[in-house]
């Protein structure tokens, strides 16, 4: 109950509620103190009157020198007080004279009446309302006195008649007055706590609005009572709207912060001091993926490389020294034919960063653009010397058999193939590095695309014995272009027919997903590639074995296309020898390209 109405009642209804309910109380037991006080004072001012009248008999008394009865009724008959009793007792408790009860002789024993008692022990005492006996159970208000020298009680009683009753009965007057002011004190009350609660009723709308944060109204200054609560209630929203306007500034340098980190050309992550992950961008993963032996499925599993056990012990031994100075560490690895700077800074609140920065990477874009013209001369030169050879021949010798002049022209053709594919692929790739805006995007189904180009090269998989794990899980949709996703999947799988070997297993694997990217790894478990080769593989016209390549017929151009086209996918890709043996390639690739 008490719940229901905290609930139901507003805070200035609860606490005008309890301050009236004290009052009143406080009220009420005034009132009551206040009458049986003036109860007792008009019961005292009587005995004060009776105790008067007790003493006068007693002089007269003393002076007659006796306790003649007919002398004492005649006193008592002429200094008479309307309806008064008068009654002599000794010290033991006999009657000995009662002016209205000529029968008195026969009365008991009044040594246990509470007058009589209270005379005898403190000189004078009085009782009201008792009954008497004597009197058929009238009601008297009864007023003693003990007189030692005689060894004498006088006890004088009026009648508790309805008069009587009035008389000692507490004016009510207080009373009425009492509760009128009780009134005006509850108004007052009320207005003070509405004042009040209207404050704390402001003050809780603003706190609930800035809790959802909705916007709050300037109005809503001016709306609080001019008082002190009302000032402290301004001060609180004052400094909440400069705390708010400081927040804001400090959201939109975080925006442009997590901004910045997703555009960088190095790998960032921020960690707080339990080393759990506040920030990381995509080359971040990846580049912890290129050191890593494994593939990480958690960010916080970067501590667990040892190539970055330098790192870690950096951090464990700052950990417990605090100071205002950044601490800073720079380590170089080499792995996977490529180097990385990797650094980590500590923050005054013991987060730190850690950088990594793929420092070849310049160095490679510089050594390909120089490359990349010889490398498209000398590839269309190797066809077209063959073709014009095979035709310089035959023009050459007309004379030649039926048999070998069909010979050359095969091999024309063959190599007039060859240079078919490898200007397809040089278009491909101008394409999508001058033109990608022009390269068309719809949702697709990639398990469905990955599961169809594995159908279509069935029989070649088939002929070299290769069995194919495909992890992929279904439905997995992405927006993009078709073509260059199955050329991504179809180059990877015809680079594994050709160059892997027999009897080897190819898994394909989505190891991670996050809200932006897919992660991706393709691996097999063939004759893998010399460490120095690795960092060089999706580079145009590169080839591990020359010789062997163009007798399989190979461009050199399917893994740049495959890299290409993970870049226009928003992704990035690297390859990594399994220290099992085989090679495996991993990357990422965009839900949505923007």
């Amino acid at each position: 109950m008490t719940t229901f109405f905290s609930r139901i009642l507003s805070f200035s209804q609860k606490l005008f509620f309890l301050v009236i309910s004290l009052f009143i109380a406080f009220s009420l037991c005034f009132m009551c103190f206040q009458y049986r006080r003036e109860k007792v004072f008009k019961s005292e001012l009587l005995n004060t009157q009776l105790q008067d009248y007790n003493s006068r008999l007693y002089d007269f008394i003393n002076e007659n020198g006796n306790l003649n009865a007919d002398s004492l009724q005649q006193y008592v008959a002429t200094h008479m007080i309307p309806n008064l009793r008068v009654t002599l007792i000794t010290s033991t408790g006999i009657v000995i004279y009662d002016n209205i009860e000529k029968n008195w002789k026969k009365f008991k024993n009044h040594s246990s009446r509470k007058e009589v008692i209270d005379a005898l022990m403190y000189g004078s005492g009085y009782a009201i309302s008792r009954h008497s006996e004597s009197l058929n159970g009238e009601e008297f208000f009864y007023s003693a006195k003990y007189y030692p020298s005689k060894r004498l009680i006088i006890r004088s009683a009026l009648p508790y008649s309805v008069s009587l009753s009035e008389h000692l009965k507490a004016d009510s007057g207080y009373v009425w007055f009492t509760l009128v002011i009780s009134l005006l004190l509850i108004a007052l009350f009320y207005r003070f706590t509405y004042k009040l609660g209207m404050s704390i009723t402001k003050l809780q709308q603003f706190a609930l609005k800035a809790d959802r944060n909705e916007p709050i109204d300037i109005e809503i200054l001016q709306t609080f009572p001019k008082n002190e609560l009302g000032e402290i209630s301004q001060h609180i929203i004052k400094i909440y709207k400069r705390l708010h306007r400081a927040k804001e500034a400090l959201y939109i340098e975080r925006e442009k912060l997590i901004s910045h980190l997703q555009t960088s050309h190095e790998g960032l992550g921020v960690f707080t001091k339990e080393r759990k992950e506040i920030l990381v961008n995509n080359l971040f993963t990846q580049y912890a993926n290129i050191i890593s032996d494994r593939n990480l499925s958690s960010t916080e599993e970067v501590f667990d490389i040892p190539e970055l056990k330098p790192i870690n012990e950096f951090l464990t031994k700052n950990e417990n020294n605090p100071n205002k100075e950044e601490k800073r560490l720079s380590l170089h690895i080499d792995k996977n034919a490529r180097s990385f700077l990797v650094e980590s800074i500590i923050f005054q609140d013991l987060s730190f960063e850690i950088s990594i920065n793929d420092i070849t990477q310049e160095e490679e874009q510089a050594r390909l653009k120089r490359q990349l013209t010889q490398n498209i001369a000398h590839e269309l030169k190797t066809p077209v010397s063959s073709i014009q050879g095979y035709i310089e021949t035959l023009l050459n010798n007309p004379n030649l058999s039926p048999e070998m002049t069909q010979t050359f022209l095969q091999r024309s053709y063959a190599q007039s193939n060859r240079l078919t594919l490898l200007l397809r692929d040089i278009s491909v790739l101008t394409r999508m590095d001058e033109a990608p805006d022009m390269v068309s995007k719809e949702s697709l189904n990639l398990s469905k695309l990955v599961e169809n180009m594995l159908s279509e090269v069935a029989l070649n998989l088939e002929e070299k014995h290769i069995q194919v794990n495909n992890l992929l899980p279904p439905n997995m949709n992405i927006i993009g272009n078709g073509s260059l996703l199955y050329s991504i999947f179809r180059n990877l799988t015809d680079n594994a027919i050709a160059y892997a070997g027999t009897g080897i297993q190819i898994t394909i694997n989505c190891f991670r997903e996050d809200e932006k990217f897919y992660y991706f790894s393709f691996s097999d478990t063939g004759v893998g590639v010399p460490e120095e080769h690795l960092n060089r593989l999706f580079e145009r016209f590169y080839r591990v074995d020359k010789g062997r390549s163009r007798k399989l017929g190979g461009t050199g151009l399917g893994l740049a296309i495959v890299k290409n086209a993970v870049l226009f996918h928003g992704g990035t890709i690297f390859a990594k020898n399994i220290p099992g043996g085989g090679l495996e390639f991993v990357f990422t690739l965009q839900k949505g390209v923007n």
